[in-house]
């Protein structure tokens, strides 16, 4: 299946187009809603303030409750845009953000308000087109989970310990960043291939880092590799009955850049959020000068919380094409 999102954060709506959906699959609406209220914004103090249903509407590729087989298109409404406050960031790009880059790579004519096509989101049809390939790879056993591993620095945080961190730094004007740990289940051996485009890790980093935010991505131990020796990194074979398999899973699931079998398990880092209230230095495009800037508006002081099902999203269609589906 392939994707293509479209839409603007302050744009009338924003959408997505799937294609290759297998015919004849019984869309679960609810898990799909479900799966986008936990992305929505608004929910806590934690969260943006601004207050989206994503309720999606289809406009194509199901008739009487079963796709059609051709391309499944799903537009979200936006409904609480309040573009005043981006009026003078036409001119002065926010440190972090794809604004200054959008400006040169598309001349000027990007939309900034809230970011545009950039802003997170556009993440809610991603989240969309991966609540779909969840209920497709349900059905070939394979599952997706993820879970925030790390907050501001705190591994696997408490919800007391989350929630502190991320009021603190809201307090401050500030924000802090984490990382979401994944695991993949039931994709069998074998698939993949270790040149490029169709490398398994090559695959899931694609769509990965597709999301916005996400700078980092780190397959089983990841960065550890580099602190232990071999006779530790190794994962020893075992049979389990018919099947072989590994004792540990240091590897993620993947060798070579081919699944061996175990779950396929890796962990993404998510920058801070960009917006935040304290001045920073910019520049004016419009006078070539250097000047300050605080980002006001509504703005997740963490967008960790909410990402946990955007990551599900990507890995999901990821697992899709490692299937070739």
């Amino acid at each position: 299946m392939k994707y293509t999102i479209f839409g603007e954060s302050h744009g009338p709506a924003i959408g997505v187009v799937l294609e290759g959906v297998p015919a004849g699959l019984e869309l679960d609406l609810d898990f799909i809603r479900a799966q986008l209220a936990r992305r929505a914004p608004g929910q806590n103090a934690m969260t943006t303030a601004r207050k989206e249903a994503d309720e999606p509407e289809l406009l194509s590729g199901v008739f009487e409750g079963r796709t059609t087989g051709g391309p499944l298109c799903a537009v979200i409404f936006n409904t609480d845009t309040r573009s005043r406050d981006y009026a003078k960031l036409k001119d002065l790009p926010r440190p972090g953000h794809a604004d200054y880059a959008g400006f040169v790579r598309y001349r000027g004519c990007n939309d900034y308000r809230g970011g545009g096509h950039f802003s997170g989101r556009l993440t809610a049809p991603l989240v969309f087109a991966g609540a779909v390939a969840q209920q497709v790879l349900g059905g070939h056993g394979v599952t997706v989970a993820a879970r925030i591993s790390n907050v501001a620095g705190i591994p696997d945080p408490t919800p007391e310990e989350m929630e502190g961190a991320i009021l603190a730094a809201k307090a401050d004007g500030d924000s802090v960043g984490g990382r979401i740990a994944c695991a993949v289940t039931g994709l069998p051996a074998g698939l993949g291939d270790p040149d490029f485009g169709c490398n398994v890790e090559g695959i899931f980093s694609q769509y990965l880092f597709a999301v916005p935010a996400v700078k980092a991505v780190g397959f089983g131990l990841g960065t550890g590799f580099a602190e232990i020796r071999g006779s530790q990194a190794n994962d020893p074979f075992y049979m389990d009955g018919g099947t072989v398999r590994t004792r540990t899973n240091h590897a993620g699931g993947i060798n070579g850049g081919i699944t061996n079998g175990m779950p396929v398990t890796f962990e993404v880092t998510i920058r801070p959020t960009p917006s935040i209230g304290r001045e920073q230095d910019t520049v004016d495009l419009s006078t070539g000068s250097d000047v300050k800037l605080s980002v006001t508006g509504r703005h997740d002081p963490c967008i960790l919380p909410r990402a946990v099902p955007v990551i599900e999203a990507a890995a999901a269609l990821a697992a899709c094409q490692v299937l070739g589906i």
